[in-house]
């Protein structure tokens, strides 16, 4: 098994499971719920699933899917290569009507994420990465060059409130004293866009995310020359605890924020 032309494969993929996902949006909707009240799940994630997978079957049928929603495999192998879908990454907002959701598509290979693809059609904009470039709608991004924390616009990618013993209302207050400006914008994967674009400097979370929620936009972001790791500092991989994603500016103060007990 072997990829041929992933980010081309992964840029089809999202594209499609993007446009059927957007022939419900703020329409009607039958709505779950899977863990807790607030994980939702609509037959527009499944829909749009069902295309991904079969644009990505269609390319590689022996390559795997790993993939968000029903019985779909949730394991990334260790080995060898391997698809990992988001068919609507943000279905919160989705339910909503709020535009910030995406499809997410990742190639990975031993590991290793090679190339990626997170579709927003309700803003119309696509970014794609293989393992030199990122791209926004075609035209090359990369990290913001902003260096003063004071400056940095800085997002909280998962919710963890549910954990409770005031975790998280403490993170943010450490990210908001040594940060300019806090967001959380309720999708992780075009949170983690944003930041391969330049438009926020960092994202963080010291929950360790699904690889649906998280391989895409780190491909995404180290091909726009940005660095992404695990809470302790060290190099983010799919089975590290939490992600903090930045421009790299600031990366040690983000850790020291998210992750206290380690700095």
């Amino acid at each position: 098994m072997a990829f041929d032309d992933p980010a081309g494969t992964a840029e089809r993929a999202a594209r499609s499971g993007g446009e059927t996902a957007a022939e419900t949006f703020r329409g009607r909707l039958d709505i779950e719920t899977k863990d807790h009240a607030a994980d939702l799940v609509t037959q527009a994630d499944r829909a749009a699933q069902q295309t991904v997978v079969s644009t990505l079957r269609d390319a590689t049928p022996d390559v795997p899917i790993v993939a968000e929603e029903d019985d779909a495999r949730k394991t990334v192998p260790e080995d060898g290569p391997a698809w990992i879908v988001d068919p609507i990454d943000g279905t919160a907002n989705y339910v909503r009507g709020i535009q910030f959701w995406a499809t997410s598509v990742a190639a990975i290979e031993d590991g290793e994420p090679v190339a990626a693809a997170n579709a927003l059609p309700a803003l119309d904009d696509v970014y794609v990465a293989d393992t030199s470039t990122a791209r926004m709608n075609g035209e090359e991004v990369a990290v913001s060059e902003r260096s003063n924390p004071a400056a940095f616009a800085v997002a909280a990618t998962m919710w963890w409130g549910f954990m409770g013993e005031g975790r998280y209302g403490d993170t943010l207050a450490r990210l908001g004293e040594r940060f300019g400006d806090l967001r959380r914008l309720g999708a992780a994967q075009p949170t983690l866009s944003l930041v391969a674009s330049g438009a926020l400097d960092a994202a963080a979370t010291p929950i360790s995310p699904n690889p649906w929620d998280a391989v895409a936009g780190v491909r995404l972001i180290r091909s726009a020359g940005g660095v992404v790791t695990d809470v302790h500092g060290n190099r983010w991989t799919v089975d590290s605890e939490g992600l903090i994603a930045s421009n790299g500016a600031a990366h040690q103060q983000l850790v020291d924020a998210v992750a206290p007990s380690e700095s």
